[in-house]
C-alpha cells in the first residue's frame, strides 16, 4: 500500500484526502492518504522524515511550494517554468518536483467548454497562480493571453518569461476598458474577501466564459458581478481546478488518468 500525504500551514480543512481516496477507489489502487501540517523553515527535514517513513509522495499547498521547488532534485518543464511545486515524487533515491495546477486548470475549462482552440483569454493577476497555468493554456489551444494586473511591471515580467509560447499582452487594471477576450480566468485573491478585482466591467460584456479560481458553496462575487453584466456568460468557481490538478498529481504518481467528474459532484455536495 503506498502512503501520500497534502502538506500546507493550516492543513486541516484540506479536501486532498478525500479527492485522493476517491480516486484510488476508483481505479482499484489501496493508498493511504493524510494531511501534515509543515513548519516554516523546517520543510527539508519533514520531507526527509517523510521519506524515511516510507512514503512515495507529497502534494504541497501554501506556504510551501516555493520549498518544494527549492529541495526537488529533479523538476519538470512546467515546475520550471512556474518556480513552484505542488507534487513531490519520492524513488530511486531522489525527489522529482512537478506542478499540476496549469493542467487542473486546462482539464475544468475543457470539462465545461467545447474547445479553448484559437480563444483569447484575459488572466486578472500575475501571481503564483497565472505563473503556473500559461504554458498549460497555450498548449491547450489558447491562441492569445492577456495579463492585467495592478502593478503592470508584474505582468511583465511574466509575459518576458512566457511570450516564447505564445502571444501574451499586458495591462494595468484600468487600462481593461479596451480589452476584448473570449475567456476571462480571475487568478486574484478578491473572492476571499468578497471583493472584485478592479477590472473594467467593459471585460465581461464580449466574454463567454469567465473561470474563478477562489470556490465556495455559493456563487462568488465575481462569478455573479459577471453575470450581472452579461446574461449570456457562463460562470464557474475552480473547485473543477482542485480537482483536475488532483487528478493530474495521481496520473503523475500512478500512471493512470481518474475521473474528475464523480468526484467534483460528490465533493460539491460537501463544501
Amino acid at each position: 500500500m503506498k502512503r501520500f500525504a497534502v502538506i500546507g500551514n493550516p492543513i486541516s480543512h484540506s479536501k486532498s484526502p478525500m479527492i485522493h481516496s476517491a480516486f484510488a477507489k476508483q481505479l482499484g489502487h489501496e493508498i493511504t492518504y493524510e494531511t501534515v501540517e509543515g513548519q516554516p523553515g523546517h520543510f527539508s527535514e519533514l520531507i526527509a522524515r517523510l521519506i524515511e517513513e516510507g512514503y512515495s509522495g507529497t502534494n504541497v499547498t501554501l506556504p510551501f511550494k516555493g520549498d518544494a521547488f527549492a529541495i526537488a532534485d529533479e523538476l519538470s518543464q512546467r515546475a520550471e517554468l512556474a518556480k513552484a511545486v505542488n507534487t513531490l515524487t519520492f524513488g530511486q533515491g531522489k525527489i522529482t518536483g512537478d506542478n499540476t495546477d496549469g493542467q487542473g486548470l486546462v482539464q475544468d475549462l475543457l470539462r465545461q467548454l467545447p474547445t479553448l482552440n484559437n480563444q483569447h483569454l484575459l488572466l486578472i493577476g500575475a501571481g503564483g497562480a497565472a505563473k503556473g497555468v500559461i504554458k498549460p493554456l497555450f498548449d491547450a489551444g489558447i491562441v492569445q493571453i492577456t495579463i492585467c494586473n495592478r502593478t503592470i511591471e508584474k505582468a511583465v515580467a511574466i509575459k518576458e518569461q512566457f511570450e516564447k509560447f505564445g502571444v501574451i499582452n499586458c495591462c494595468g487594471f484600468e487600462q481593461t476598458y479596451n480589452v476584448s477576450a473570449d475567456i476571462i480566468v480571475n487568478s486574484t485573491s478578491t473572492s476571499v474577501s468578497g471583493e472584485l478585482p478592479a477590472v473594467s466591467d467593459h471585460i465581461y460584456k464580449n466574454a463567454s466564459f469567465a473561470y474563478d479560481m477562489f470556490y465556495a458553496k455559493s456563487d462568488t462575487r465575481f462569478m455573479t458581478h459577471a453575470k450581472g453584466l452579461n446574461s449570456d456568460i457562463i460562470v464557474s468557481d475552480g473547485l473543477g481546478m482542485l480537482v483536475g490538478q488532483a487528478a493530474e498529481s495521481y496520473r503523475v504518481w500512478s500512471g493512470e488518468q481518474p475521473e474528475m467528474e464523480p468526484v467534483l459532484d460528490s465533493l460539491r455536495q460537501l463544501i
